[in-house]
């Protein structure tokens, strides 16, 4: 179903973690995701607590999945200095691999609670079905 080539994403995404570097349009950082099949469905959610919907780009070109989103500094004026930062800010990015059981036609996404969900339904040829074997119901019979 989903394919993962990357070996050195989890290695960026800890280094970003320790190192707490923003990221960019460049180089974006990597968001956290749960992937699982339910049913006749995969599921895939990314948390993106805190990112304005209108800031999040989806784009499927030949089952390559992309997921982009910023999450943007909060508005502050002169007045306002800030005390405590640990939310990350800037660009975060991911790309899944589809697999061909996968229907990347009608892929559904809604955004509740800092959570983007996409469903993306199974291929009918994917799908398990039953081969109903023909018989003619004749015998014959070797003469020897």
């Amino acid at each position: 179903m989903l394919m993962r080539t990357d070996p050195f994403r989890d290695l960026d995404r800890f280094a970003q973690q320790v190192f707490g570097a923003p990221g960019t349009w460049s180089k974006p950082s990597v968001m956290p995701m749960d992937a699982y099949r339910a049913g006749d469905e995969f599921v895939v959610c990314f948390d993106l607590p805190g990112v304005d919907p209108g800031a999040i780009e989806l784009d499927v070109e030949r089952n390559v999945l992309t997921v982009k989103a910023e999450r943007r500094p909060l508005p502050t004026g002169d007045d306002v200095r800030m005390q405590v930062s640990e939310r990350p800010l800037g660009v975060f990015s991911r790309q899944l691999f589809l697999g061909d059981t996968l229907d990347t036609e009608h892929i559904t996404a809604g955004y509740e609670a800092g959570v983007l969900t996409l469903r993306i339904p199974v291929a009918e040829k994917a799908k398990p079905r039953r081969i109903e074997i023909a018989g003619t119901g004749e015998r014959k019979e070797i003469k020897a």
